[in-house]
């Protein structure tokens, strides 16, 4: 068995995880920046405060879209071929969104660009999932995550940067170049997540299939010369081969019933439990809404917006150290220590509004356990969420699984996007962190009392926990 894992080809598994990730950065840089051109597109389209809400929310309506139907592509066409659709669906959105003539195009082009969101949120992580040993699993997958944050950054920085290009004084004896890059910039914004989505297209075409969807289609051939490859031994390959055989053959058909089976139904449903209860736990409404929070605590604009950069930074810093340790300290426990450390922050936050200012706190104090939440919120639900959805599920129907549980990220995503203005006015912020601090106790208890630790267990071991066979 040493000899096995000594035999790993680590290299290989990384590149093709690095690839599949290339689809969280499109995620992370498709929601990210948005935040940099409401106020452009709001002046270029006469826009009033509902079309500006919708222009913000439509992709998330797209998202939701394309988890509905994203797992059932994967499981029936593949892995590879669905994360190509996805690429392709980004590529058309940041083409659409350039050379967008009117609001209703610009509107339909961020939908696209939603739905490729949508998409990959599940067959990016799973891909990795099933080409990853039990041993690295954890790291590869949550580069995916790793990667969504840099695609925050990266829009963040794409803005500030395309911003100050534009009022450089260069001029463009294209029309259009003009327009995108100068005129109106917020077209070269949202434009430019074309350019990474042509080079996911790309590089997914050059990419093996997932060894295990090919076993589940029958091609058995293809599945161990890319298990030789990762295991650089006949013998380990041959051994994992049989192992997925033994669990696929006894499986249940491949369709929408299948999920009702027992052991199954209950995997989705906790599934589907903590990816839309991690949701109103707080995460997005900091990320989302951090500027206005720090504004109604006193801060200037210009001091609010650096606070969101500092939130941000940590929240990339945070993910990298998780890839580090996830497979070390176990899912479980970093959701235990991480979720624990939430709840403390949360209710110092929320401390902070109902009596800071009665007390004399300061900003510092708000911004510190600001920071404080952001760390632990990235070390554990953030890291740990697309690892658990991507390797809860059998093989046959681990695809519909994800869009189950992925559509129920999404619409709790909207909810939240939806009601933190609402939650922040009618519950006061003190009550709205309360609330998100209250939200955190199911999650641990779910987590505690009803998930396995699938640290260091291969997919089929895990398989074999929820159908008992």
């Amino acid at each position: 068995m040493e000899q096995v894992k000594t035999n790993i080809n680590f290299s290989y598994m990384l590149l093709l995880a690095l690839v599949a990730a290339l689809g969280g950065f499109l995620f992370g840089y498709d929601t990210g920046v948005v935040s940099g051109t409401v106020s452009h597109i709001g002046e270029q389209f006469a826009l009033d405060e509902l079309q500006l809400g919708w222009f913000v929310g439509c992709a998330l309506i797209g998202s939701i879209a394309g988890v509905a139907f994203a797992g059932k592509l994967s499981d029936r066409f593949g892995r590879k071929a669905t994360m190509l659709l996805a690429a392709l669906f980004f590529a058309v959105s940041g083409i659409g969104c350039a050379f967008s003539t009117s609001f209703p195009m610009l509107v339909v082009s961020r939908m696209l660009g939603g739905v490729g969101i949508g998409v990959v949120s599940i067959v990016s992580p799973l891909y990795i999932s099933e080409i990853s040993v039990a041993k690295y699993r954890g790291q590869l997958v949550s580069l995916y995550q790793l990667a969504v944050t840099i695609g925050f950054l990266g829009a963040y920085s794409a803005n500030y940067g395309l911003l100050q290009f534009s009022h450089s004084g260069v001029a463009f004896s294209s029309e259009w170049m003009h327009r995108i890059f100068v005129s109106e910039v917020w077209r070269g914004m949202l434009g430019l997540s074309g350019v990474p989505a042509i080079l996911l297209f790309i590089f997914i075409y050059f990419i093996p299939e997932s060894p295990r969807w090919l076993v589940l289609r029958g091609d058995e051939k293809k599945a161990l010369g890319i298990f030789e490859k990762i295991y650089r031994n006949a013998a380990a390959a041959a051994g994992e081969l049989a192992d997925v055989k033994s669990v696929i053959g006894s499986e249940v058909k491949s369709d929408w019933r299948s999920l009702f089976k027992p052991g199954i139904f209950k995997a989705v449903v906790i599934g589907a439990a903590i990816a839309i209860l991690g949701q109103f736990m707080g995460v997005n409404a900091v990320l989302y809404y951090g500027p206005t929070i720090f504004e109604q605590a006193g801060l200037s604009g210009g001091d609010a917006l650096f606070s969101q950069v500092l939130v941000g930074i940590v929240n990339a810093v945070t993910t990298v150290i998780a890839v580090f340790i996830i497979d070390r300290v176990g899912r479980k426990m970093l959701v235990y220590w991480g979720v624990s450390g939430m709840v403390v922050s949360l209710l110092c936050i929320a401390f902070y509004f109902h009596f800071g200012a009665g007390l004399g706190l300061g900003n510092w104090f708000l911004l510190a356990f600001f920071l404080f939440y952001v760390f632990c919120c990235a070390i554990s639900i953030s890291a740990v969420i697309f690892v658990f959805l991507s390797e809860m599920y059998p093989t046959r129907v681990r695809g519909m699984a994800m869009s189950v549980a992925g559509f129920a990220l999404w619409v709790g995503t909207f909810l939240v996007g939806q009601l933190t203005p609402w939650l922040l006015h009618a519950a006061t912020p003190a009550g709205t962190f309360l609330l998100f601090a209250v939200m955190c106790v199911p999650y641990i208890l779910i987590v505690w009392r009803l998930m396995p630790e699938t640290t260091g267990k291969s997919l089929e071991e895990i398989e074999r926990y929820w159908t008992k066979q």
